[in-house]
């Protein structure tokens, strides 16, 4: 049974949520703030966390940012109706998906659903045992521990997102892919995409990716195209 952390000011909204969600056989916790999400954490890490971004104190993208820097837990953001830049940045922070209020529960339902299935969470989940490491310019992917390791040997913190766009990359090296089908092969079905989301978060696994002092890119941008993984790819 995942276990999920549901985080939001509204309480209402929190019971409603949670009861629905244990129907559908997830364990569920809740919290209104910053303060009761860090207590939850430390009692059990959960599986997934649905975190609204408007709440007292610490905002939920600045919680988000925190979250991605100590866990590998699964995120959800909680937005604003027409606040895209929320959106945004709260991919760039790490968020796994988000969803603009008000929602149908269902759709939420799918959310979660999609986001367990990519952390490999949830329940039935198969495993990656058999896919290989993957090594290109000295970098390393492990698609089995879902780890990146750089030239030097240092681990490489990746949200779920990232992980899954640097894959397809990996799967795909030096092919052209078009915005949609990176949405596609990352992402699934499930995810309603928006413009600038596949651009933020290529954009974060190049800072995370470049340590040529040129500046070179091992992912290019093909004009009015799409992205192209340049590196030459070895599966182990």
């Amino acid at each position: 049974m995942s276990h999920l952390l549901l985080v939001d000011d509204d309480l209402e909204v929190l019971a409603l949520l949670r009861k629905f969600l244990e129907k559908h056989g997830y364990s569920v916790e809740v919290a209104a703030d910053g303060a009761a999400l860090w207590q939850a954490v430390e009692r059990r890490v959960p599986d997934l966390i649905i975190l609204d971004v408007m709440l007292p104190g610490d905002s939920g993208l600045v919680l988000c940012q925190r979250l991605r820097a100590e866990h590998t837990v699964g995120i959800i953001m909680l937005t604003a109706m027409g606040e895209l830049s929320d959106r945004v940045v709260g991919l760039e922070l790490g968020a796994d998906d988000y969803l603009t209020k008000p929602f149908d529960a269902r759709e939420l339902l799918a959310r979660v659903r999609a986001v367990l299935r990519r952390t490999g969470e949830a329940k039935g989940t198969l495993k990656d045992s058999s896919r290989p490491i993957l090594e290109f310019e000295n970098w390393q992917l492990d698609v089995t521990r879902r780890e990146l390791r750089s030239p030097e040997k240092v681990m490489i913190p990746l949200s779920t997102g990232e992980f899954e766009l640097l894959l397809v990359f990996a799967e795909h090296p030096r092919r052209v892919l078009t915005r949609q089908q990176l949405l596609d092969l990352a992402r699934g079905e499930t995810f309603e995409a928006f413009d600038r989301s596949i651009d933020v978060q290529v954009s974060r696994l190049r800072r995370k990716l470049e340590t040529d002092i040129t500046g070179a890119s091992m992912i290019r941008t093909v004009r009015n195209s799409g992205y192209l993984f340049s590196p030459h790819v070895v599966k182990r």
